[in-house]
């Protein structure tokens, strides 16, 4: 079954870096949406009418950034996973992505079979 991801990150390059990579990793991808940052992203994901099954969100961003983005994301009732992308690593970095209510955690950079390990990490069945 496909996957339809949408990938947040305010770096038009960075999304297509993410887009390649997810072209590369061996999974099944459906239709890619992209939001420019998180108030766009948490318009599409709430109001928008696009059904997604993962969420692919960059952590700095202007307007709001990917901790926020997650928090207000679940705080609505979206439950599909997502995975935090970021430069900035960390026992720290994780435990607050985890606690804004993020599935998954990968640094940048990445290479497309880190990417699809990650994915399959959270959508694996529990």
């Amino acid at each position: 079954m496909a996957i339809d991801i949408l990938l947040v990150d305010d770096s038009a390059v960075m999304r297509k870096v993410l887009t390649r990579a997810l072209r590369q990793g061996g999974l099944d991808i459906g239709e890619i949406h992209e939001a420019g940052d998180g108030t766009e992203a948490l318009e599409q994901v709430t109001k928008g009418g696009i059904s997604v099954s993962l969420v692919l969100c960059d952590w700095n961003m202007p307007n709001m950034n990917g901790p926020d983005f997650v928090q207000e994301a679940r705080n609505a009732g979206f439950e599909a996973p997502v995975i935090m992308v970021t430069t900035e690593g960390g026992d720290e970095r994780i435990a607050q992505a985890t606690e804004a209510g993020a599935n998954g955690f990968i640094c940048k950079p990445f290479t497309p079979d880190k990417l699809a390990d990650a994915i399959n990490s959270v959508l694996a069945p529990a």
